[in-house]
């Protein structure tokens, strides 16, 4: 069962090289020449191209599971601990840093203004 799911995502991996590598082509022969005069390029070239692109502007991160190491939800457990944890001093330490850094006077707080305050 795993030596097909290896197969699978082998072939996934493969099938998506050819198909970004085949658009880059023709998009840049198509675009390229006629606008700014460069000249046409091959499949590998622009396999080359893709993979510049990805180093460049993408970067080899982890993928799935909400971001790496354990994402979004596994960061808002791990806050969400933190402050439970902290005695209310802390709590309001933290809150005035915040709003400094942030230009928030109010960080974190759950009140909203009333509208008799606002004018």
């Amino acid at each position: 069962m795993r030596a097909l799911k290896v197969l699978k995502i082998i072939v996934c991996v493969a099938l998506a090289i050819v198909v970004f590598g085949w658009a880059t082509k023709e998009l840049w022969n198509w675009l390229m020449p006629s606008i700014f005069g460069l000249r046409s390029i091959t499949f590998a070239e622009a396999i080359g191209l893709c993979l510049l692109g990805k180093i460049l502007f993408g970067g080899f991160h982890k993928h799935g599971h909400g971001g790496g190491y354990g994402g979004k939800r596994a960061w808002k457990r791990q806050m969400k601990a933190r402050w439970a944890a902290m005695t209310p001093e802390e709590r309001e330490r933290f809150r005035s840093g915040m709003g400094s850094r942030w230009n928030c006077g109010d960080f974190g707080r759950k009140e909203r203004p009333t509208e008799q305050s606002a004018q």
